[in-house]
């Protein structure tokens, strides 16, 4: 065995502890601007049903956006909404920049999954009310068959 120099062990020791507290304070710092952004996020898009569709878009003079592709948008869409295609990204961008970033805009896709990653990208392109519309034109189209 190697003998044991106690005056080595003591400062590493206290060097370990505060590497280890340092390291704890940062993970909390993470994790509270990670909830910060989800929070943001939270504050400026909200989910909506059919029957808010129905109330607050239909035949009302409303952003409303079809983000499906242009073929899913052309075998039926709802009332008058617009479409602008998720799937490419950057015309997906350019397309939205020429919105009103003041004015509600309200979102739907086939299910609800594409709306959900297009409502946080619209947060991040300076849209403050964003209304995703869940379950999409699968919901509506359902609906209408009623």
């Amino acid at each position: 065995m190697y003998p044991v120099n106690s005056k080595l062990i003591k400062p590493n020791l206290y060097l370990i502890l505060l590497i280890f507290s340092v390291s704890a304070a940062f993970s909390q710092q993470v994790s509270r601007n990670e909830k910060s952004n989800a929070t943001k996020e939270n504050d400026k898009i909200r989910i909506v049903d059919i029957n808010t569709i129905k109330e607050k878009v239909i035949h009302k003079d409303i952003q409303f956006v079809d983000i499906r592709t242009p073929k899913e948008y052309n075998a039926g869409y709802i009332d008058d909404a617009i479409n602008i295609s998720i799937a490419d990204k950057e015309k997906f961008i350019v397309a939205f920049q020429k919105l009103d970033k003041e004015k509600p805009v309200y979102i739907y896709c086939y299910s609800g999954w594409r709306s959900h990653r297009a409502a946080k990208l619209l947060v991040t392109l300076g849209f403050d009310k964003i209304y995703d519309f869940k379950g999409g034109y699968k919901v509506w189209s359902e609906h209408q068959k009623r």
